[in-house]
This record gives structure tokens, C-alpha cells and sequence, in this order.
């Protein structure tokens, strides 16, 4: 028996498969350089979804192909997918329009119109968030500004419930998946009348809610031709990106904490409380095991720019000559501070944590006679983890139970430097662990065809790559540094 698991990203798209037991068989991804995101005006980021749909279709025959495997012999899928998008489909079951993705920022203020109708106490109460620039604003958005394209859509949905309508040809989705885009209601366990009736939003367009670990839907005829999978395997599960990176790091009760530093930087915590008093900075979604009985709420903080700046760094200053992997070394003989080189992640829209600003990416400090290429990539590092750390403490400030930081190997946090700034900074301990978002939805499906209970039972100690703990020899150096860029950004919101 062998399981496939997706990661639909909004840089390229992964697969893994692997054994009955957990096991890694093989894992690829394509295309090897960036996809393309579309930004018609500034603050909006769109993609088309029938492209990701094309590049499914080639990752899938790549991975089955590359490693001689029988398509029959798959016996379930599972998809993780970028978070928030926005994908509007007629009853031709086609896109309407370019998906609206998670970085565009053109609903900020959408959301707070409906934010402050229904009132912060009624939002946090029953859908635990403010509607912010998450999926039901962009949808409204639509509403407004195209109509002709919004009279026409038969179900709005999630960017993994349109890959899963295109292998199977059913429109499905996921509490996880409804809470993220702030339709759900907590405490009436029911799409939420509330946001629905302010939004003029008609629950017709909500596609078919389906539990994760079951049976959701099956590969069609049509899904089957396309993708170069076998008919009728099952879809077991579905999930974001981050609720399925914290299952791949078997991060699912309360106190565990997951995080990435991908495109965007993701701290997510679990807890068992259904309250919150931050209704912007924060927010928190329905876990893949949460339930009415056993409540488990993923406290998220995102922050939009993140990898993306140190990608932006390594293409435009290092011109794509040298690999992360070098910018690492190199960052790394530069001492701590960057010799007071400043520099902000935040150019990758409105961040949630600063209250939906959108204050762009900026360096400060830069001196031509003592700055050089590697200070700004330390500088850069440097400021993403100043990020996390200020994200974190916003968190902690909010009831998350400060534990062990689970890590995959395949982000920012492959940089030493980076990872043992965060450990310093937060006086915790960061595990990297050996595993991707594509085999942990691989996992997820073998699991909900009960091939184990539990991510858990097959992470063994091999798969941790490293563990780092804080530098207590430097930290004075670290709170010195860290302090002075808290303070410049906090000088920049004030301003």
C-alpha cells in the first residue's frame, strides 16, 4: 500500500509517497523555479488555478514515473494547500477568474467594514476572528467590484477544494478549511449565519463539508485521465498549509508549537481555549483534530514577508550566483547586529501583526563605507527572526503556552544563525525535523485509511536533524540587536 500527499504552494507544488508504515518512498516537486504570481495593482497577488492544476498534473506523472511506481498501487491522497485563497468556479465546474491569493491585500478593508458591523465581541465569540483580508472579504470584494463575474459563480473555494473538484469532480471542503476563511461558527458548529447575512453571501455557494481522516471524495474518469492517477482512489484528507505543517511535525495538542519560514514566516501553537483578545494580529482556526467535545484551535500569527526577502536578497544583490545555502556561510562571519544594519521583511502587503499596515520592506543604518553584500544578508536573516520573536511574544501575551518550536528542514531555518537567534531570543528549544508538507498529507492519508493512528507513532529520533538551544553567551549581544530594531519598528507604526 502506498499513499500520495500534495503541497500546493504558491512558489511550486510537491509530492511525496510513501509506505503503509510512514515510510518515505520518494519525493519531487516542480517547477524548479518560482511560479508566477500576478499583481494587476499594487497589493494584489493572483494566480491561475487551472496552472496549478497543469502543474499537478506534470508533478504527478513526474513522481510515478521518475520512481517506477504502478498508479493502482496508490490507495489514498492527501493535499495540503497555500492558506486564504480565493478560487470562484461556475457550474461548468472552471475558474471564473484568477485566484485571489494569500498575499493580496486589496479586502484589508472589506473585512474591517464587516469587522466593525458585527462588532469585536460577536466576531471573537463565534467565528474566534476578525473577516481581516481572509477569504470570505476577498469574496466580497468580488461582490463589489464584479459583479458580472459574482453573479456567475456556482461555489467559491479554497485553492486544495479546487484541486480536489478537479480530480474528482465534487465540490467539497473542511471545517479547517471554512474557519480559515472566517465562515465557520464555533459555537453553533455551522457555517456561520452571522458572517454570511453581513457579507450577502448565499450558503448555496458553500461547497459539501467533509470530515479529514474519512473518505471525501473519489478521483473521477476525467481526474484520473488528467492527472495520471488511478480511478476512485480516495481523497482522505485536506488541509492549509500550516495546520498540515504542524501534523507533519506531529504538533496536534495543546502547548505545541509549530513553525516555517517558507514564503511567509508561520508561527502556530496549539491550544484547547476559545478565546482570544486579538482579533487582528492573531487568529485561530478549527485544527485538523479539532472537534466540538475536544476543541483544538491553531493560534496562528503569519508574517507576509519573510523567505520571500531573503529570495528577493539572494536574486537581486547576490544576482542568483550564490546558493541559500552560501549566503548562510557568508552571513554568518558577519557579527551579530550587522554592525547596525537594519532591515524590515514587511514588503509582501498588509501584515496582520502590525494591524493590517502595510508599511513595505525598508534597511536602515546602511553606511557605504562599512556595509557590505554579506551585512545584508545577515541584516536580513536578522530581521526575519526579529520578526518571528516579536510575532511570538504577541502570542505568548495571548495565552499560548511557550514549549518546544518544531521546525521542518526545508526553510529558513536550515540557517543556524537564524534558528539560534529565535532560541536565544525566546529562551526555547527549536527542533528540525525530516519532513516536508507534501509527506506529512501523505501521512495524514495513510492514517485516515488506518494504516496507524498517529504521526507520532513513526517519527522516531532519526528524524530530527538537529536541535538548537539558546546562545545564554551571547544573548546580551542578541537583546541588543533586538531591541534596537524592535524600536525602529515601532518608531515606523507610530509614524
Amino acid at each position: 500500500m502506498k499513499f500520495i500527499g500534495y503541497d500546493i504552494g504558491s512558489s511550486s507544488i510537491k509530492a511525496s509517497i510513501v509506505d503503509a508504515k510512514g515510510k518515505l518512498i520518494a519525493h519531487t516537486k516542480h517547477p524548479n523555479n518560482e511560479m508566477p504570481i500576478d499583481s494587476p495593482e499594487p497589493g494584489w497577488a493572483e494566480q491561475n488555478p487551472e496552472y496549478w492544476w497543469k502543474i499537478f498534473c506534470t508533478v504527478t506523472q513526474k513522481i510515478l514515473t521518475e520512481n517506477k511506481i504502478n498508479p493502482n498501487d496508490i490507495q489514498g491522497i492527501g493535499i495540503s494547500y497555500q492558506m486564504h485563497g480565493l478560487v470562484l468556479v461556475g457550474e461548468d465546474k472552471m475558474p471564473l477568474r484568477p485566484s485571489i491569493i494569500w498575499c493580496d491585500s486589496r479586502a484589508v478593508s472589506v473585512g474591517e467594514e464587516g469587522f466593525n458591523a458585527i462588532g469585536e465581541e460577536k466576531c471573537m465569540k463565534e467565528v474566534l476572528n476578525s473577516p481581516g483580508n481572509f477569504t470570505v472579504s476577498k469574496l466580497k470584494w468580488v461582490k463589489e467590484n464584479e459583479p458580472e463575474i459574482y453573479d456567475k459563480v456556482w461555489k467559491f473555494m479554497l485553492p486544495g477544494d479546487y484541486i480536489a473538484l478537479k480530480l474528482t469532480s465534487e465540490a467539497t471542503t473542511t471545517i479547517t478549511g471554512l474557519s480559515e476563511g472566517v465562515f465557520w461558527d464555533f459555537e453553533k458548529s455551522q457555517v456561520s449565519e452571522t458572517i454570511m447575512n453581513q457579507f450577502g453571501i448565499d450558503s448555496q455557494l458553500v461547497s459539501d463539508v467533509v470530515e479529514n481522516f474519512k473518505i471525501q471524495c473519489k478521483v473521477s474518469a476525467k481526474g484520473a485521465e488528467e492527472s495520471g492517477l488511478a480511478r476512485d482512489i480516495p481523497i482522505y484528507y485536506r488541509a492549509g498549509d500550516q495546520p498540515n505543517n504542524a501534523l507533519s511535525l506531529n504538533v496536534m495538542n495543546p502547548g505545541e508549537i509549530a513553525a516555517t519560514g517558507g514564503t511567509s514566516g508561520v508561527v502556530y501553537g496549539i491550544t484547547d481555549n476559545i478565546i482570544s483578545k486579538e482579533p487582528v494580529r492573531i487568529n485561530n482556526f478549527a485544527h485538523i483534530n479539532h472537534t466540538n467535545e475536544n476543541p483544538r484551535i491553531g493560534k496562528m500569527l503569519c508574517i507576509n514577508g519573510a523567505g520571500i526577502q531573503y529570495s528577493w536578497l539572494r536574486h537581486q544583490v547576490a544576482q542568483g550566483k550564490e546558493s541559500y545555502y552560501d549566503l548562510n556561510l557568508i552571513s554568518s562571519q558577519i557579527p551579530i547586529g550587522s554592525d547596525d544594519l537594519l532591515i524590515f521583511p514587511f514588503g509582501n502587503g498588509a501584515e496582520r501583526m502590525l494591524n493590517n499596515k502595510d508599511i513595505g520592506s525598508s534597511i536602515h543604518n546602511l553606511n557605504f563605507n562599512r556595509h557590505k553584500s554579506e551585512h545584508l544578508y545577515r541584516a536580513g536573516l536578522e530581521g526575519i527572526a526579529y520578526s518571528f520573536v516579536y510575532g511570538m511574544d504577541i502570542l505568548m501575551n495571548d495565552g499560548l503556552q511557550k514549549g518546544i518550536i518544531k521546525a521542518g528542514g526545508d526553510n529558513l531555518f536550515r540557517s543556524p544563525m537564524f534558528a539560534e537567534t529565535i532560541a536565544t531570543l525566546q529562551n526555547v528549544e527549536i527542533q528540525i525535523i525530516d519532513t516536508t508538507g507534501s509527506t506529512g498529507a501523505a501521512r495524514a492519508a495513510a492514517m485516515g485509511a488506518g494504516a496507524f493512528n498517529s504521526i507520532g507513532e513513526i517519527l522516531m529520533d532519526k528524524d530530527i536533524i538537529t536541535t538548537y538551544h539558546p546562545h545564554n553567551e551571547n544573548k546580551s549581544h542578541y537583546e541588543e540587536s533586538y531591541n534596537k530594531w524592535r524600536d525602529k519598528l515601532n518608531q515606523i507604526l507610530n509614524n
